[in-house]
């Protein structure tokens, strides 16, 4: 009995490294988890600290597009005003060459009566 008991001891001193020794891997296990825990929590951080800064661009580019939208719209609108005067100067301009037209038939006109008066002065003899 004595040397089963041995035996049986010696197994359970068998059985008690072991159990030390998975215990050892076991906190070893446990602590590298709490480890990677820790980085995936730094990780979490900076993925939300990322994640403001990307609404914050977002909403600053935002604002662009409505500054961008607003100015076209205005230089719409000075581009209209502009075609409405480049318009006024159109018929203006055609006005005045039409004015020029009856100014050079009217001098033209009167030229010619300039011409038939000389003849008909010509006519007379004053004497001398």
């Amino acid at each position: 009995q004595g040397r089963g008991f041995a035996v049986v001891a010696g197994e359970v001193r068998t059985l008690a490294q072991r159990s030390a020794e998975a215990a050892r891997e076991i906190k070893a296990l446990i602590g590298a988890s709490v480890d990677k825990v820790e980085a995936g929590s730094r990780l979490v951080n900076q993925a939300g600290e990322a994640m403001h800064d990307i609404v914050s661009q977002v909403r600053r580019v935002s604002d662009l597009i409505s500054e961008i939208s607003a100015s076209t719209i205005e230089q719409t609108s000075g581009i209209g005003q502009v075609s409405d005067a480049v318009s006024q100067l159109d018929q203006s301009t055609q006005q005045n060459a039409a004015l020029v037209e009856q100014s050079a038939a009217a001098a033209a006109s009167l030229q010619q009566q300039t011409h038939r008066l000389t003849e008909v002065v010509k006519t007379f003899h004053l004497g001398a």
